[in-house]
């Protein structure tokens, strides 16, 4: 069984930054893919970012040149560097865990990121 414990939401004005963070218990492993997804209200939850085996990532296209992903295989834990946060990007972040065998998809409980105008 896989938990995530997600981290590092907040409140933060436009311009600003947020490093959000997953820790993961259980058995993670490296060949499993690692993400960040938001829902907003009134909106279906989106893919934000994720990390695959070896580096390789792939970002929202509302995100791109602004959020960074990245892993720790070592602590099993995936961050979400948020640069120039822009109101559209508030919303819930949930961190998702899939894997590479099988293809279950675990969740985390999701953090709040608020940005104002």
């Amino acid at each position: 069984q896989v938990q995530l414990v997600e981290s590092g939401g907040g409140l933060v004005q436009a311009g600003g930054s947020l490093r959000l963070s997953c820790a993961a218990s259980g058995s993670i492993f490296s060949t499993d893919t690692m993400g960040w997804y938001r829902q907003a209200p009134g909106k279906e939850r989106e893919l934000v970012a994720r990390i695959f085996a070896g580096g390789s990532t792939n970002y929202a296209d509302s995100v791109k040149g602004r959020f960074t992903i990245s892993r720790d295989n070592a602590k099993n834990t995936v961050f979400l560097q948020m640069n120039s946060l822009k109101p559209e990007d508030t919303a819930v972040y949930y961190c998702n865990v899939n894997r590479y065998y099988g293809g279950k998809d675990y969740w985390g409980q999701g953090t709040q990121v608020t940005v104002s105008s």
